[in-house]
């Protein structure tokens, strides 16, 4: 099987493993609806047409016949209303060939993840395409076969086969797997995303079965441009990038943090509505210092200790300009789970050269302000009013406290430096105070305040005296039964957000928050956790997940053309976040949305990011849609079965 896919250019391609090669023109006629022909010359039955997309094409072929093919140009939904999810062509650069051809045997196409629809195939595609004898007679709705992938999928205990059997399914049928997952998002984002991705990455060698993204190595230096050559799609429009070194809270995991982009990417298709093949999920592999993985024989990256110092800015270097050169300047990188080190060095360094976005520090940053502000509305004041203490003062601690400052800044027009003094952070060497400055890392140092030294977390939390309480330490269990009973004492309404990842990791416990508090907290967590009844009342516990950003700012930023991510974007999505959580849900002690609503909350993200991306004069579609929120939802991807003729 061959394929022709999103392009500057379409190539003439031979068929692979076909009797009768042949080569392809393609030549875009006024819409229209015929049936799809058999191609190839003598009606090859080794060989028919699929087209997805609402144009027709004509193919002329080396001898100079044609022929023309077309999908349902009007997809619609179960009620019989047209799908607004499904035309995504707003998003394409490219309005010249934006196609997707492939021609494929009966069999083939059942293989193939990107058009096959298992039983789903009706009986006039099952004869158009060579499918007979191939597939048991019964025809299924795509709802069937979500309800029975459902109930299969709920038959495993252990939620590490849960997430094998998504991917296996991703890879044999990509719509239905987005299908159910955009369907059932509560129940699978806990299986495709955190907390299992963590134990998938940590036993990704041994569970490895086809790659999903491409991985980049140090052998590969000098050749990256070519490399990136190799994937299939060339129209990318996200990249999801980490070099392995800090998975979640579980450390270096080397060449298996892969887990982390391809589950990240499949967020930015089920939430975000990017389509899954704008999607490129990549992995540099510069070695680990993590002695298991070095000694254990299923391990699937370069056997030696991390590269560093130039070795390592040249390499990725490299990377950076070759995906420029390859995507152009709109393409937007996204960096995951990279070491403080290298984190913040990367994104000050391409910040300013290309469109990137750390997710660990400013998608983490965005989601916990949108919580606070949408706390704000329980526990009255502003952002200015409240005294903010950090456990952890690595990525997530610091971006989450730089936009806080930033926005009472915004609010307030306090100086900058005024807003951080609000802010305090406690890291593995206690309070970072002035008298430390010389010896802090430069990301620290901004708070540096005046203050004596203190140790223990406790100590600081009498000493601070915060009405909020953050954690991002990735050690569990460090809001100890003191800690929240002393934020009890202090405030009437103790904001406590335990943020680190996965649930092992977790600072303290939703039940262990509430109980402490004597429900009076109100909490967050990174990962989630379960209702906790407390003297017959129900508290749902929050859930800061990136999740809720990172897809919605991704394709506020794809809408719009923006070639570079400012603060103010970051403040315009924690904003379109905050406004989207409902008296109901503050009713139920939730300070978030809840995530069966998550394109929705998507949709009015992006349109207040391209909104801001517009205003700063950094948008490049021109001109600027009017109503932003219906133009994100017409850019989403749906995962509704095509018909094909």
């Amino acid at each position: 099987m061959f394929s022709l896919q999103r392009s500057c250019f379409l190539n003439n391609t031979g068929i692979s493993g076909s009797s009768s090669p042949f080569s392809y023109k393609l030549e875009k006629l006024p819409p229209a609806s015929v049936k799809v022909t058999a191609l190839g010359p003598n009606r090859d039955r080794n060989s028919s047409l699929l087209i997805e997309n609402n144009n027709t094409l004509k193919e002329i072929r080396e001898d100079g016949t044609s022929s023309v093919a077309n999908v349902d140009s009007n997809p619609t939904v179960a009620d019989g209303g047209r799908d607004v999810y499904y035309d995504d062509a707003a998003t394409e650069d490219q309005l010249v060939t934006p196609w997707a051809i492939s021609v494929a045997s009966g069999y083939s196409l059942l293989r193939d993840p990107h058009h096959n629809k298992g039983l789903a195939f009706t009986e006039k595609e099952r004869d158009a395409h060579y499918l007979r004898g191939l597939l048991p007679p019964t025809v299924i709705s795509q709802e069937l076969q979500v309800k029975k992938m459902m109930w299969s999928i709920r038959q495993y205990q252990v939620p590490l086969q849960k997430y094998m059997a998504m991917m296996d399914l991703q890879e044999l049928n990509e719509r239905l797997y987005y299908k159910l997952l955009i369907d059932n998002v509560e129940e699978l984002l806990p299986v495709v995303y955190t907390p299992t991705v963590g134990e998938a990455c940590q036993k990704y060698g041994s569970i490895f079965r086809r790659p999903q993204g491409l991985f980049i190595s140090l052998k590969e230096k000098g050749k990256i441009h070519e490399v990136l050559r190799n994937w299939p799609q060339k129209n990318i429009q996200v990249i999801v990038v980490t070099d392995g070194e800090r998975i979640l809270g579980l450390g270096d995991l080397g060449c298996q943090g892969m887990g982390i982009p391809i589950g990240k990417l499949s967020l930015y298709t089920a939430l975000g509505g990017v389509r899954p093949s704008a999607c490129l999920p990549i992995t540099i592999d510069v070695g680990t210092n993590n002695e298991q993985l070095l000694n254990d024989e299923f391990y699937i990256g370069l056997r030696q200790r991390r590269a560093t110092g130039q070795e390592y800015a040249e390499l990725m270097n490299e990377f950076m300009t070759a995906v420029k050169q390859n995507y152009g300047e709109k393409v937007l990188i996204q960096f995951e789970d990279f070491a403080n080190h290298n984190a913040f060095d990367l994104l000050a360094k391409y910040g300013t050269t290309h469109l990137v976005f750390n997710d660990d520090i400013q998608g983490t940053a965005s989601v916990v302000l949108a919580g606070l502000v949408a706390a704000l509305k329980v526990v009255g004041g502003t952002l200015a009013d409240h005294r903010f203490l950090f456990l952890g003062a690595g990525e997530a601690g610091t971006g989450i406290a730089e936009l806080i400052a930033l926005e009472i800044s915004k609010q307030t027009n306090m100086p900058l430096e005024e807003a951080r003094k609000k802010i305090s952070l406690v890291d593995s060497k206690g309070l970072i105070v002035k008298s430390r400055v010389d010896s802090l890392q430069h990301f620290k140092k901004p708070w540096a305040h005046d203050h004596e030294p203190i140790q223990k977390l406790v100590d600081a939390v009498n000493g601070i005296k915060p009405t909020v309480l953050i954690g991002t330490s990735g050690v569990g269990r460090t809001f100890t039964k003191e800690v929240v009973e002393a934020m009890a004492a202090l405030n009437d309404k103790p904001i406590i957000f335990s943020l680190s990842n996965p649930t092992s990791q977790s600072e303290c416990t939703a039940e262990e928050a509430y109980t402490w508090s004597k429900g009076r907290a109100i909490f967050a967590s990174g990962s989630p956790f379960d209702p906790v009844e407390y003297k017959g009342r129900v508290f749902v516990p929050g859930q800061a997940n990136n999740a809720y950003i990172f897809p919605g700012f991704g394709l506020g930023l794809i809408m719009s053309g923006a070639i570079r991510v400012h603060d103010d974007m970051l403040l315009a999505a924690s904003e379109a976040l905050a406004a989207q959580v409902t008296q109901e849900n503050f009713d139920k002690g939730l300070i978030y949305p809840p995530f069966k609503n998550i394109r929705k909350i998507s949709a009015h993200i992006a349109a207040n990011v391209a909104a801001k991306a517009y205003e700063l004069g950094l948008a490049t579609r021109h001109p600027q849609p009017k109503d932003l929120v219906k133009y994100a939802e017409s850019c989403m991807y749906s995962p509704v079965y095509q018909s094909y003729r």
